[in-house]
Formats: C-alpha cells, sequence, structure tokens
C-alpha cells in the first residue's frame, strides 16, 4: 500500500461526487473550488488512519471528502474576508462570481459536507457528528482570533500557537481522528491521532512561516517575503517583536510602521533583524518540537507497524519539504 493508493480513490470520488445542478450560479463555484487543486492532506489522512485498523479502509473515502469539503467551505469565506485575488493560482470565487454567490456556495458546501459524513455507520454516526461539529466551531473560533490579531502588536507566542491550533490544526487532528472513528478504534487510539494530527499540523504551519521567510522562491512556488511585505503576524515577527530591544527593535518599528517602501528593500531588512535576533533557530526548534510531539503520539497507537510506518513516513517528508 502505498500514499498514491488513498490519493487516487480521492480522485475517482471527487469526479463522480454530484453536489447539486440547479441553479447552476449556486454549484458551480463549488464544482470549481473543489478542482482547484491542493496536497487533499487532511482527506489523505483519514484514510491512512482508517486502513491503520482496517483492511476496508475504502468506506472512509466519502467521510475523507466531507472533510476536504469543509476545508474548502472555509477556504472560500476566508477569502472573501482577507479580499483575496488569488486561491492556487486560479480567481477566487467572489473574484470570478460576486461575494454574494461566495457565500452561499459556501453555505451549501458546509451541508454536503454533512451528507457526506451520513455515509458512516450509524453506531458510529452519533460521535462523529459530535467531534465535526466542535471541530468546526474551534476552526470558526480560530479565524475570529486571527482577525483580532490584525490590530493587535501585542500578540504572545501562546496566543499565536493557540490561534494556529484552532484555524488550522483541529481540523488535520480531526481527519486522523475520523478515520479511527470509521475503522472502529477505541477511544484512547483516537485521542492520540487527534493529539498527533494537531501537532504536526501547528508543525506544518510553523514550517510554512518559516518558507515564507527562507524558503527557496522556485520551491516555494510563490513570492519569497510576501508576509514581511504584508506586516502579516507570523511566529516570526511576533518572536522578534518580544525580542528586539534598542535601536534593533526601533529599526523593525520602523519597518511596520511605513506605508511607502521598496518591498525587496523591507524584505532584506527585516529578514536581517530576524538574523541578528536569532529568530530562524527559534522556529526551527519550535518547528521540530511540534513534529516530535507528533510522533510521539503515533508512537503510542497500538497498530500494525508497517501501517503505522507508512503514516509517519508520509508526514515525516511532508515535514522536510521546501515548498
Amino acid at each position: 500500500m502505498s500514499p498514491a493508493t488513498f490519493i487516487d480513490a480521492l480522485q475517482n470520488e471527487l469526479q463522480t461526487t454530484q453536489y447539486g445542478q440547479r441553479p447552476p450560479e449556486l454549484y458551480d463555484p463549488i464544482r470549481y473550488i473543489m478542482n482547484l487543486g491542493g496536497k487533499r492532506l487532511r482527506p489523505l489522512m483519514t484514510l491512512m488512519g482508517a486502513y491503520l485498523f482496517t483492511d476496508d479502509w475504502q468506506k472512509a473515502v466519502r467521510p475523507a471528502l466531507a472533510v476536504e469539503v469543509f476545508h474548502n467551505f472555509t477556504l472560500m469565506h476566508d477569502d472573501i474576508m482577507d479580499k483575496a485575488p488569488l486561491r492556487r493560482g486560479q480567481p477566487t470565487v467572489h473574484e470570478k462570481w460576486n461575494h454574494n454567490i461566495a457565500i452561499l456556495s459556501g453555505d451549501v458546501m458546509l451541508v454536503n459536507a454533512y451528507e457526506l459524513l451520513l455515509d458512516i455507520d450509524t453506531d458510529k454516526l452519533k460521535k462523529v457528528l459530535a467531534r465535526f461539529n466542535r471541530t468546526a466551531a474551534e476552526v470558526c473560533e480560530g479565524q475570529q482570533f486571527d482577525m483580532n490579531f490584525e490590530t493587535r502588536w501585542d500578540v504572545t507566542e501562546t496566543e499565536y500557537i493557540d490561534m494556529i491550533r484552532l484555524k488550522t490544526s483541529v481540523l488535520l487532528g480531526f481527519a486522523l481522528e475520523l478515520g479511527g472513528l470509521i475503522a472502529g478504534a477505541d477511544e484512547t487510539t483516537t485521542d492520540h491521532l487527534r493529539e498527533g494530527g494537531i501537532n504536526i499540523g501547528i508543525g506544518f504551519q510553523l514550517k510554512d512561516d518559516l518558507l515564507d521567510v527562507y524558503g527557496d522562491p522556485v520551491k516555494f512556488g510563490k513570492q519569497v517575503g510576501g508576509d514581511i511585505i504584508a506586516n502579516k503576524k507570523t511566529f516570526l515577527l511576533i518572536e522578534a517583536l518580544e525580542q528586539a530591544t534598542g535601536p534593533i527593535r526601533d529599526e523593525l518599528i520602523g519597518w511596520l510602521n511605513r506605508t511607502t517602501f521598496d518591498k525587496a528593500e523591507k524584505v532584506q531588512a527585516v529578514t536581517s533583524i530576524y538574523d541578528q535576533l536569532g529568530i530562524r533557530q527559534v522556529t526551527e526548534a519550535r518547528i521540530n518540537e511540534y513534529f516530535a510531539r507528533g510522533f510521539a503520539n503515533f508512537e503510542q497507537i497500538d497498530a500494525d507497524t508497517s501501517r503505522k510506518s507508512l503514516l509517519m513516513e508520509y508526514v515525516r517528508q511532508l515535514a522536510e519539504r521546501e515548498s
């Protein structure tokens, strides 16, 4: 068994799933965003989580797709709030259609996610829906914290980690937990899956923060330093604001307050400040810490060694990515 087998199963389901037909203005945007690609990381984690405990992992395919539909629903609404023009290199739904259509299509996507979850065995459905509902609320909580942070310059590392745990990581944790629940794993095991997913999810987000500053632009696939240009409160900026004193702090605050500047000059200057403060090393240490926690969670799972190795090796490859 390889990740490619799970990916093929997901792609087949994606191509055959019907979200609705009329009116087309409501359903075409759903098909559009679902076909924009992406890593399909979350549904893949669901299938790998199920495969840990059963050969009949195919019964998790439609519920796994529910996780992906929900994830893309959040992206559609996030893009509206962020006024983002592009998603995966293509026009966002609100740009291609309009804001009202994007809101309403997103609402239907949430309904679609629940419909896909109904394929789960009846005796497991109540637990799954309770966990999904809690996770969905946490994702919204994380998004609100992220918006709150836009007007604050005193965000702490603890607050930031909690925000990304809610906004991005709990859904990855639920995806893994869902696979275990579908396969009939016990509560202790599904707890380890969920916590492992949350920890690696935090590691992934911190890695994204790091790559935005220190990534190879060719491998990263987008402009390096975009977060610096936008004054986005990433882990690196929060750490720098906490550590910087004297002239270094004055310089950093000066760049943050400028309304007109040369983008390349700002990226170079702020990156130099990060270098002086050792921010890259601090970030790498946190990344390694959260990945280590995630792997420790996985180690505690009572499952076939080769199947557990498949999951851990896939996560390890993602952790070492440069894009």
